[in-house]
């Protein structure tokens, strides 16, 4: 194989598996958060303690994947457009 087709087929690879992911699991954790759904802070002893939630993901610990977010954009213009 040229090396265009295998940089071809890779891309293709990693295409399908992110649009296979964002299928079975269209929520992702929060990057901000890490999925707590709030900061962590420290007390003044250096425990760690629950901080305010996160404005990113509203406290849920769980976001909307990309892939998913702009699949769901399409369709919605999609429907919007054959009405």
């Amino acid at each position: 194989m040229t090396p265009i087709l295998l940089a071809i087929a890779c891309l293709l690879l990693v295409t399908f598996g992110y649009v296979s992911v964002c299928v079975a699991s269209p929520f992702g954790t929060c990057r901000k958060c890490h999925g707590f759904g709030f900061a962590m802070t420290t007390d003044r002893k250096g425990r760690p303690k629950r901080g305010k939630n996160c404005r990113r993901c509203k406290g849920h610990g769980k976001r909307i994947r990309v892939g998913r977010w702009l699949y769901n954009r399409a369709a919605h213009t999609y429907r919007q457009g054959t009405r």
